[in-house]
């Protein structure tokens, strides 16, 4: 099941991303007025645009967490279904924000809430996997 989901995630992120690039060109869409507006930004640094010019450094954290989820998944095939899907989840994000760097050197970044930095679809997924992962601990406990 995660590499199901991570390869959803992947394909998702990377179709919205090439959409935003594609079609937004220096200018937002207003979505739901006063909530949500598609902006493209291209951000070179790491979450909310910190570390400015580290590609190769965010390359390599990465590489590395994309490689350490797939030698955990693969040893001990979690049974787990919150844990298997938030492995998942973070994969997937991080393949596609992994890709973006790779190809064009930024992440394309769209989803403006306006009260927050822009973001993407592999931010979510990332987002949301390891906070079903710390929330699958305390369950534990």
């Amino acid at each position: 099941m995660p590499f199901f989901v991570a390869l959803a995630v992947f394909s998702i992120d990377r179709f919205t991303k090439l959409a935003a690039l594609g079609l937004m060109r220096g200018y937002s869409v207003k979505v739901i007025p006063g909530l949500l507006k598609l902006t493209l930004v291209l951000n070179d640094g790491a979450a909310f645009g910190l570390f400015k010019g580290r590609a190769a450094f965010f390359v390599l954290i990465s590489v590395s967490i994309i490689v350490a989820i797939i030698i955990y998944l693969v040893r001990t095939r979690p049974v787990d279904k919150m844990v298997s899907l938030a492995l998942g989840l973070i994969l997937g994000g991080a393949l596609g924000n992994l890709a973006d760097r790779i190809v064009i050197g930024r992440v394309i970044d769209f989803i403006d809430l306006g009260v927050w930095p822009v973001f993407n679809i592999a931010d979510s997924c990332i987002t949301i996997g390891a906070s079903l992962l710390i929330f699958s601990v305390f369950i534990k406990r």
